[in-house]
């Protein structure tokens, strides 16, 4: 046993959604536990494409992780980056030195998968980490910037042109986010430009945005994005992007200084190169195959869970790659140590889905809850109380709902400033 004040030790990987309620999980359990991340936060996600469109500042979706969790006795947090599992020596490679660990708890989520396009990775923005929101923000704002002193119109409109790719909940909430922020706010900043040149093109490559809602929420989820002036393409999949220039499978080219890919996700680097070195068995998206109990097969003393285990349910098709999984998952991970250091026997994994929500702007959602479909004003009421209760910290549940409820009244995001300046062309 790798001894921690004579318990043993646990290792938790990954400061998400997973990761933290894991930690906290194992609170009143005869452990010591140890939570390692690369940022010393936790940060809401579904709220990123909020700071990427100025609506609020980036402070408002973090907390710093030692402040969540100051009161658990038998919790410790290392920031550092997790670089190799040695599932046989129970051992961690870090950037800050080796750990051990008697059990593990792999919740490093999933990164960005651009399908092998090489350019789009090089020259496109993602929304995955705070740093991402805020070069994304930093972009649009510059991008007006510059627009309002080129004389070029055929660089104007281009500059003025903004592709979001995947119809998935980020590119669909980023579309109509970005779309309202020009609409709403930027046309009152830059009189002088004419707005007839902006372009909001959300391409998705099959039929449907949100395809894991009912096909009629599917379809007004479209039909509002595109009376909120976005250009919603379905069948249209991006070969290349020289960060001037995209170019569709079709051959079609569309003019832009901005991609903004939201079209894939897949397991952790670290997932994936540990699977490789062990021939663990692997579903999509390069998640790792685990039992029903959570645990990694051959070595029970491992839990994978969130977007870095692949599990099915019980149509025989895995679990969506969402926060709600993950924090489901994390309970059960940690009640299952519990038990194991209990002498007693693991449980297995049951998911309830507690439903879908996603946003499309102001005043507008949709939602399938129980098998209930609405959408509308109400459904967006629904989500807004749900994203502010999720948020940890009463200060930033208070800062969001101030924020959001002065840009509801005054059409006015007050976040508006480019903090990182680039020279143009530089993504």
């Amino acid at each position: 046993m790798n001894s921690h004040n004579n318990r043993p030790h646990v290792v938790v990987i990954g400061a998400g959604f997973g990761g933290l309620r894991a930690a906290r999980g194992l609170a009143k359990s005869p452990v010591s536990v140890t939570l390692v991340d690369r940022n010393n936060y936790h940060l809401f996600q579904p709220l990123l494409y909020q700071v990427a469109t100025a609506g609020i500042s980036p402070t408002e979706i973090a907390h710093p992780v030692r402040g969540i969790l100051r009161r658990q006795k038998n919790f410790e947090f290392r920031m550092a980056d997790v670089t190799a599992i040695d599932l046989e020596k129970r051992r961690l490679a870090t950037t800050s030195g080796e750990m051990t660990y008697d059990y593990l708890v792999v919740a490093v989520g999933g990164e960005t998968n651009y399908f092998g396009l090489t350019s789009v990775e090089q020259n496109s923005f993602t929304l995955k980490e705070l740093e991402d929101a805020t070069a994304i923000r930093d972009h649009l704002l510059t991008q007006f910037e510059l627009a309002n002193q080129e004389s070029d119109p055929e660089r104007r409109r281009a500059m003025l042109t903004f592709v979001i790719v995947g119809g998935g909940p980020t590119g669909v909430e980023c579309a109509g986010a970005i779309s309202e922020l020009i609409r709403l706010v930027l046309r009152k900043d830059f009189p002088n430009l004419d707005f007839n040149d902006v372009r909001v093109i959300l391409l998705e490559a099959i039929d449907r945005v949100l395809a894991y809602l009912p096909p009629d929420l599917s379809q007004s989820s479209a039909e509002v994005l595109r009376r909120k002036h976005v250009e919603v393409r379905f069948g249209s999949q991006v070969a290349d992007f020289n960060g001037e220039r995209v170019l569709l499978k079709n051959g079609e080219t569309i003019d832009t200084r901005t991609l903004i890919w939201a079209a894939g996700v897949r397991a952790a680097k670290l997932v994936r190169q540990t699977a490789q070195q062990y021939a663990l068995a692997t579903g999509s998206q390069g998640r790792v195959k685990v039992a029903p109990t959570l645990q990694l097969p051959g070595h029970p003393e491992v839990f994978v869970i969130g977007d870095a285990a692949y599990l099915e349910n019980g149509g025989g098709n895995p679990l969506p790659m969402v926060a709600p999984v993950a924090m489901q998952q994390a309970i059960i991970a940690a009640k299952n140590i519990d038990r194991l250091v209990r002498g007693m026997e693991p449980l297995p994994f049951e998911y309830k889905d507690p439903g879908m929500l996603a946003t499309i702007g102001r005043n507008e959602a949709v939602a399938h809850v129980s098998g209930i479909k609405f959408r509308g004003f109400f459904a967006w009421l629904v989500w807004l109380i749900v994203h502010i209760w999720q948020l940890i910290g009463f200060r930033n549940r208070l800062l969001v709902l101030i924020n959001w409820a002065w840009s509801y009244l005054f059409y006015d995001l007050g976040v508006r400033i480019i903090s990182n300046k680039r020279k143009e062309g530089e993504q």
